[in-house]
């Protein structure tokens, strides 16, 4: 039986890393010994990357990354080192130049011939099959691949190509398959949450209200958050859901980026401010408690002074429960890069990115000092053994972005233990309780 080393190193979104621990299940079912995020691997490991090629920051770190390994390899302490994922989807020419040290570059689909490329012979393994990267407890679930909407700024669409979804069936059956090892809580994600189901033959009325309602029914699991929805051709049928599932958060993911007409027109983002609007009463009126996360955009080519005002206004106004934002950053082959120049100075960006992050940090750290004297359901993610305290996250929490939970307890918790909370105090955004 082989056992190598693979070191594989998960860059960038969580879409990624289901990827990563796909490509894992077969480097293991292959004999393989893998382990995960491990930039500084025994040595003579092998090295995958699987790197992200979103924005400006998130390739930057995908090559020092890679340059790192490179210079590992050249002192001996690796055995090769080999890229794949949105980075070389993007510039599968350009890398090999740039990088000529690395044993493999391939797109973000070429599964087979990396695993070829390092020796692992082909497996009967399941396309959804996994070795997951953390505590079982919890595991993201990607329910289709790609996107159809072509804003602006994004160069997914160019990455990914167009939108696609799984059948439910093959869904169910992965989630079905992971509450046996212990799975609990289940993000569900996609590039585009809206559109699912839509491009499959038969599906529903509402294919991603019935997809809930299915694994709502599975035994094993607890919760179900969604994330990266889009605002335009929203599936309000997923609403009632929400609000009468138990099963189902009251949390949704859903990337806004701006509030000025203007700016969402320049965007491409297929909808207005009073249509936002629109909506976002509407879901919070049909879902009573409902978290909200959003991201923003500043500094779009175009944005004035007075778009970024209106920006702050609606955020004021709206007190989203999670926010985050960046500075617009130009993605060559996108329809603002070859369209609008990046004319705002990259010192205006970042004031305008300040400003509306000192508004948010404020709102947030109101909404988690009003939960005190609450009682909220927390699942358990880990022990503090120095401040024994126990870290874990409520229903409005999704996993690494969003807020913790510090819990005091009487008796032993583990990882994916549920329990009720009574908050008692909060710290910034974080708040602490004490387990009943």
């Amino acid at each position: 039986m082989n056992r190598d080393i693979i070191s594989i190193v998960s860059l960038g979104c969580s879409k990624n890393l289901v990827d990563s621990e796909r490509l894992a299940r077969r480097f293991a079912d292959a004999g393989f010994d893998v382990r995960f995020d491990d930039e500084n691997p025994p040595r003579g490991a092998v090295m995958v990357f699987n790197t992200c090629g979103f924005i400006g920051d998130a390739k930057e770190e995908s090559v020092n990354a890679l340059l790192a390994a490179i210079e590992k390899k050249k002192k001996g302490r690796v055995k090769a080192v080999y890229a794949m994922g949105c980075l070389t989807e993007r510039y599968r020419k350009e890398l090999p130049e740039l990088m000529p040290e690395l044993d493999g570059i391939y797109g973000k689909f070429d599964w087979g011939a990396i695993l070829g490329a390092v020796g692992a012979l082909p497996s009967s393994t399941k396309e959804w099959e996994r070795k997951l990267s953390s505590s079982p407890h919890s595991a993201y679930i990607k329910i289709s691949e790609g996107c159809n909407r072509f804003c602006a700024y994004c160069a997914i669409p160019l990455i990914t190509g167009r939108h696609h979804s799984r059948p439910a069936a093959e869904i169910i059956e992965e989630v079905r398959s992971l509450t046996t090892t212990g799975t609990k809580e289940f993000n569900i994600i996609a590039q585009d949450l809206s559109s699912y189901g839509r491009d499959l033959t038969g599906a529903p009325a509402e294919p991603l209200a019935a997809l809930l309602e299915d694994l709502s029914e599975i035994e094993g699991v607890e919760m179900l958050r969604l994330h990266y929805a889009y605002p335009s051709d929203f599936p309000y049928g997923i609403l009632p859901v929400m609000a009468n599932n138990p099963k189902v958060c009251k949390y949704l993911d859903i990337a806004l980026q701006h509030i000025d007409d203007g700016v969402l027109t320049a965007m491409r983002r297929h909808i207005t401010a009073a249509e936002t609007e629109v909506l976002l009463d509407r879901i919070r009126r049909e879902v009573p408690g409902i978290h909200l996360r959003t991201t923003m955009m500043v500094g779009f080519p175009g944005e004035t002074d007075e778009a970024f005002e209106n920006l702050l206004e609606f955020v004021k106004r709206q007190r989203f429960e999670r926010l985050g934002a960046f500075a617009y950053c130009e993605e060559e082959g996108t329809y603002a890069a070859e369209h609008f120049p990046d004319a705002i100075p990259e010192e205006v960006k970042q004031k305008r990115l300040d400003r509306l992050m000192a508004l948010q940090e404020n709102i947030a750290a109101e909404i988690a000092e009003s939960k005190i004297g609450s009682t909220v359901r927390v699942i358990i993610d880990s022990y503090d053994s120095d401040r024994e305290i126990y870290e874990g996250r409520t229903e409005f929490d999704s996993p690494e972005v969003d807020p913790c939970v510090y819990v005091k307890s009487d008796r032993p918790l583990k990882p994916g233990d549920i329990c009720n909370v009574e908050i008692t105090g909060s710290e910034f955004c974080d708040i602490e309780g004490r387990a009943l």
